[in-house]
């Protein structure tokens, strides 16, 4: 899992409350269990229609917003079912960081576990960030994973709680095989220890 320290990039803001893990990745792409290639499927029912064109109002097909890394949302973001794909997905499409009011718990989860940044604010700074996302591929927004900060494009600077060990994992790529084998050493000991005193088991 790749490191999260700091990030500046495009955001795109995504004002709709509810977005659930089918509008994140609809269930038809749920066969594969590569984290890989969903990218292309990302909101896949708002970006094109049924037969394949682009939306061009969707905002991630628009010009200023196709390398976005940060998304701005409403509240209550990934909830619905708890597939892991939706943050594959995005991770896959080149997003390292979500902010909203509020996430659902599992996808909150999983987004730690797969290298993206959740940030919970409260409403008015989410909308102060909205308003800076708006202002399209020149405003350049960064998250300070580290001093736990996200300023705008115009230098106003909000702070924002994470848990210590999750910002640990993410400063680290540490995803549950990376926590496993910070401890490798140990398990070395421990299997060896067994071998000598349990040569049955």
């Amino acid at each position: 899992m790749d490191k999260f320290t700091t990030l500046t990039g495009i955001a795109a803001p995504m004002p709709l409350v509810n977005i659930d893990t089918d509008m994140i990745i609809p269930k038809q792409f749920l066969k594969t269990i590569k984290r890989t290639g969903l990218g292309k499927n990302l909101f896949d029912e708002m970006r094109f229609t049924q037969d394949g064109q682009e939306i061009p109002d969707f905002v991630l097909n628009q010009p200023a917003y196709r390398q976005a890394e940060v998304i701005v949302a409403g509240d209550n973001f990934g909830c619905g079912s708890s597939r892991e794909h939706a943050p594959w997905a995005l991770l896959d499409f080149g997003i390292r960081c979500v902010i909203s009011t509020s996430f659902a718990d599992i996808f909150y989860n999983n987004c730690f576990k797969n290298g993206i940044l959740p940030i919970v604010m409260p409403p008015e700074v989410v909308e102060i960030l909205m308003d800076d996302a708006r202002n399209g591929a020149n405003a350049r927004m960064t998250v300070d994973l580290e001093n736990q900060i996200v300023t705008t494009s115009d230098g106003q600077s909000f702070p924002f709680e994470i848990d210590s060990f999750r910002k640990h994992c993410l400063l680290n790529g540490l995803d549950d095989i990376g926590l496993s084998l910070e401890k490798v050493a140990s398990i070395d000991n421990y299997e060896a220890k067994t071998a000598l005193t349990r040569p049955w088991v």
